[in-house]
């Protein structure tokens, strides 16, 4: 029984009227709860108190923890000889802490080791690339994978290299890019338009948003391009979605979770949008991302190639990779590239070299010319939608031009990828930003 069910009691016990009853017991109540509150309000300002006093207890042992930690590694960093009497017995006091220090320092080892350019010498090269060949020739379905490496003959920056873009970030160095939209198909990829139509190759993944694979010639239905593609818009109102290619970078306006270009289709009027797909995003686009294709070519494959791609990205896609399989169900893995990848490991042959060098022994081996790029048989300029005559000025950037205006000297057209200041790629110049931002 409760103490104010009891005072209830008693007061009926003394034969009082209801309401004189109800106005005692009130009475009582009122006390009671001012009783209660008192104690919490004690127990609140007791609780509180006890609660800053751990707080700074904290606070005192890891400032001196941080001092401590300072002090040993100031030690680590001198001479044997230089130490003293009071370092040494300092390091064997600390001894848990100089083992963590030393793990800090062997971690930071890898991580720059991973970061360093390795070169196969030209002996090493030419034998890697044989095997190689053999590969590409005993091959069934060889599928190959892309990366920002095979690009970067064509003065398109890549991001973790030792002059990408997030590296010179993280170092605090000023970003010189160029007009992405002006650049050409290098080498590499006119290679890989030949192996194609050689029967060689069955799909090529691209994590790059240039275009340069649509431009060398590569079918469409053979490449998927999963970030998107610069030169492409698209109306999802239209059903099915409707597509219209440009002859200029039509990302200059968009962003992450922001893909209107400021253009509308001109058959349902609605909003266009960019196919890029930031970090953090999702595609879905059937064109130009072509997962199905994709995921179709990977599953079918005995033999994968990766050029140029550090594979932290396509990592994550695990549809895109047979790797889970028993080891001798899954494909061969063959990667170019001049970093540590996380793949390595998984690799039949990894070759350090740099693509265009790497592509050209190959097509030597495989007795296969390949073509230079020409600007005149460009398949984007038969591909391309003109802009109706409201939306020329929807865009400041320079137009890709015809062979025939670049041979009479248009003004538009620049003979050469200049480089600037900033980012002039609107894709690229959002991955430069989230950068900067970090």
């Amino acid at each position: 029984m409760s103490r104010l069910e009891a005072d209830w009691r008693a007061l009926l016990k003394n034969r009082l009227t209801p309401c004189t009853c109800l106005s005692s017991y009130l009475s009582l109540v009122c006390i009671q709860y001012q009783t209660n509150m008192e104690g919490h309000t004690h127990n609140s300002v007791s609780s509180r108190n006890e609660r800053k006093a751990v707080e700074r207890t904290r606070i005192v042992q890891r400032e001196k923890e941080r001092k401590t930690l300072k002090t040993i590694s100031d030690i680590l960093k001198k001479e044997d000889g230089e130490r003293t009497e009071m370092d040494l017995a300092a390091l064997q006091q600390h001894q848990d802490i100089v083992q963590e220090l030393c793990k800090r320092q062997i971690q930071r080892t890898l991580v720059k080791r991973k970061q360093d350019e390795l070169f196969d010498d030209d002996e090493e090269l030419r034998f890697k690339v044989k095997q190689l060949a053999e590969a590409i020739r005993t091959s069934q379905n060889l599928v190959i994978y892309t990366g920002a490496g095979i690009s970067t003959a064509a003065s398109i920056p890549d991001y973790r290299g030792p002059n990408g873009v997030w590296t010179k970030l993280k170092r605090g160095l000023p970003v010189r890019v160029a007009d992405l939209s002006q650049a050409e198909p290098t080498f590499t990829h006119m290679c890989i338009k030949m192996l194609h139509k050689e029967k060689l190759v069955q799909q090529v993944v691209s994590q790059n948003c240039d275009g340069l694979h649509l431009r060398s010639g590569l079918p469409r239905q053979n490449l998927s391009e999963l970030h998107g593609n610069m030169f492409i818009e698209v109306c999802m109102t239209c059903i099915p979605v409707r597509e219209y290619i440009r002859l200029f970078d039509v990302t200059e306006r968009t962003a992450v979770h922001r893909h209107i270009t400021g253009r509308q289709c001109c058959h349902c009027g609605g909003d266009l949008r960019d196919t890029i797909v930031h970090f953090g995003e999702r595609g879905t686009l059937d064109q130009p991302l072509n997962w199905k294709g994709a995921i179709e070519a990977a599953e079918r494959s005995d033999t994968i190639l990766c050029l140029g791609s550090s594979l932290k990205v396509l990592k994550k896609y695990p549809r895109l990779w047979c790797m889970n399989r028993p080891a001798n169900k899954r494909p061969r893995l063959y990667i170019v590239n001049l970093q540590w990848t996380p793949k390595d490991d998984l690799a039949t042959l990894k070759i350090h070299g740099k693509c265009d060098d790497v592509m050209s022994l190959l097509m030597e081996e495989l007795n296969i010319k390949a073509p230079a790029y020409n600007r005149a048989e460009d398949p984007i300029f038969n591909m391309a939608t003109t802009l109706q005559p409201k939306e020329e000025a929807s865009h400041t950037r320079k137009l890709l031009l015809p062979h025939s205006a670049v041979d009479t000297g248009h003004p538009e057209f620049s003979g050469h990828v200049e480089g600037t200041e900033g980012t002039q790629g609107g894709w690229f110049g959002r991955g430069c930003n989230k950068g900067r931002k970090k």
